[in-house]
């Protein structure tokens, strides 16, 4: 039997063949394998030049200097970095003690901001609107003068809904606090430009893009550096913001999947959307389901349904379709989505409800199957239910 048709790009994505190819090149005695930071032997410097063509080609993507972009272990420890480093430079000074994120945030911002409200931080958690965004009027009316910070998700991770991020940014600006942007789902989906969009510090994952799992970036304005401490000690490198001997082999494949990202950038949105109107036409046309979000500005690459029957459970499809019914960490607890739980849905539509996430290998065939695999699913709830 064929493998189900992998639909949860959201969780991660499969690595690029070129990406690996790159990697591969960094491993072996007769690759490029050796320490970046061993600037006395060829080896090293080999090494070290391929860290720095990568940094140049993830800067390239989001519209930044090289300099600015700090290596990490992923999105997760981006955001970490970015809130409790941020938090570190404030110290106890209680001019810019006050956060403000939003319900709808991926558990590494939700479950940093409460640790540093355990700290004393206040922390401020935005509702979204009816169509779950995070309006510049709700961050207007929540920003206050002790407002040191600001941290939103580009684009959300269970719905795909986009958050207005250029009308934001003023707004954080003019109170003096620093915005923090969490693009895992955004950067290779959506053209980011920091500069442009007024961003301080941006956390990016390589395994959301195409790369391989256990790096990531955070990126860093220069102007800023000054007000974030490093939260991983022991030799001072990246700027002395993250210490830490950098795995060559994992930052060129983010490398690498940067730059085919910025070359295929508008193929795989042209891709996405084809399949999101493949899939929407027919699914949204079978009785009790919707669409999360339907109103919002959002990417065509995720796509969150509501199947109100009272019989249907994410179960029924899992045999058949690799697809998830919340994010990857709600999964694993078995709890009903936040971001569902926070638009409005009660406790049992979100547990009746699917994440379908698309990306650069699905095909039209993976689409259909998946058309065939909902309709179904929904016919025999029906069935059971008359």
């Amino acid at each position: 039997m064929s493998a189900p048709p992998y639909l949860d790009y959201a969780a991660t994505t499969p690595v690029d063949p070129r990406a690996i190819a790159a990697m591969v090149e960094c491993l072996g005695i007769d690759g490029v394998f050796g320490n970046p930071a061993s600037s006395s032997h060829q080896a090293g410097m080999d090494a070290h030049a391929r860290v720095e063509r990568a940094r140049r080609e993830v800067a390239a993507l989001i519209g930044c200097h090289s300099t600015e972009i700090v290596w990490t272990s992923g999105a997760t420890e981006s955001t970490n970095l970015a809130l409790k480093g941020f938090a570190d430079a404030v110290g106890s000074d209680t001019r810019k003690r006050h956060i403000v994120t939003s319900q709808l945030e991926h558990k590494a911002t939700l479950d940093t901001a409460a640790s540093l409200a355990a700290r004393g931080f206040t922390v401020t958690y935005l509702a979204p609107d009816a169509n779950g965004e995070i309006t510049p009027a709700a961050v207007a009316a929540a920003l206050r003068p002790d407002t040191g910070l600001v941290s939103l998700m580009m684009v959300n991770n269970e719905v795909g809904t986009l958050t207005d991020v250029a009308a934001i940014a003023p707004l954080v600006h003019a109170m003096g606090a620093l915005l923090h942007i969490d693009a895992a789902q955004a950067v290779g989906k959506t053209a980011v430009d920091v500069d442009a969009l007024g961003i301080d510090l941006m956390s990016i994952s390589a395994h959301k893009l195409y790369g391989p799992k256990g790096v990531g970036v955070l990126y860093v304005r220069k102007a800023i550096a000054d007000r974030i401490c490093a939260q991983i000690h022991g030799g001072g490198h990246e700027r002395g913001l993250r210490s830490g001997t950098l795995p060559t082999h994992q930052i060129v494949g983010m490398g690498t999947a940067c730059a085919l990202a910025s070359e295929q950038l508008d193929t795989d949105l042209q891709h996405a959307q084809r399949l999101h109107h493949r899939l929407l036409a027919a699914v949204l046309a079978l009785e009790g389901v919707s669409l999360n979000g339907a109103m919002a500005a959002r990417i065509p690459h995720t796509v969150n349904l509501t199947i109100a029957h009272t019989r249907f459970f994410p179960f029924l499809l899992s045999a058949d379709l690799a697809l998830s019914s919340t994010s990857a960490c709600n999964s694993a607890a078995g709890k009903a989505s936040h971001v569902l739980l926070a638009m409005g849905l009660s406790e049992d539509l979100a547990n009746r409800s699917i994440r379908v996430s698309m990306g650069r290998f699905t095909t039209e065939a993976d689409i259909d199957r998946a058309i065939s695999c909902i309709s179904a699913a929904v016919r025999q709830c029906q069935l059971v239910t008359t």
